[in-house]
């Protein structure tokens, strides 16, 4: 009886000790600040700080996506970690039904065009910048990447319109094929 004690009492010990190592699954927002929350499936949430006043355009488009349902279902399409961790892309609606490797995935949006805004912020980990179609940096849509490494050769070509507050460690986690159940807004 004894041993059986000692053995729930080590087992409960180390539920508690994972639990108090758990990614954080909540983040409060701040006064006047606005927060996209993504819940990626088998992951957890990424909360990114969206920066509404230097990429006015930008943040109304992807808000508007957001309230629509737009980005529920979408799978990350595009996860470069070689030669170095780079990016993990969403946005692409036709993610919802292409296989993970389809080669088309990436090519598609909603057809809106969103100038490139200067937000002097920088591509360091955890930044969240619009993607566009090749180099013509005026030509921002629905899709956007995170920053899973410093990439400040991107600087100057890419909105950065947010950074990530909460779930750097789901964002580093990121695979193609990883797919967002549910994207909300939410306001301090």
């Amino acid at each position: 009886m004894a041993r059986l004690k000692a053995r729930l009492v080590s087992l409960l010990m180390t539920l508690m000790a994972l639990v108090a190592l758990a990614p954080a699954q909540t983040y409060t927002p701040k006064a006047g600040e606005t927060v996209l929350k993504l819940v990626i499936a088998e992951r957890g949430n990424i909360f990114v700080t969206l920066y509404t006043k230097e990429a006015p355009k930008t943040t109304a488009r992807l808000l508007e996506l957001v309230k629509s349902g737009f980005y529920a279902g979408q799978r990350f399409h595009k996860v470069v970690r070689t030669p170095r961790p780079f990016i993990a892309q969403v946005g692409d609606p036709n993610s919802i039904k292409l296989a993970p490797d389809d080669p088309l995935l990436g090519s598609t949006g909603t057809g809106i065009r969103i100038p490139y805004e200067e937000t002097h912020h920088t591509h360091d980990e955890g930044a969240v910048s619009l993607a566009t179609l090749g180099t013509d940096k005026d030509s921002g849509d629905c899709q956007f990447f995170f920053v899973l490494g410093a990439a400040h050769f991107l600087d100057g070509h890419y909105t950065v319109f947010g950074k990530v507050v909460a779930g750097l460690d789901v964002m580093r986690a990121l695979q193609r094929g990883d797919h967002v159940q549910t994207a909300t807004i939410l306001k301090g």
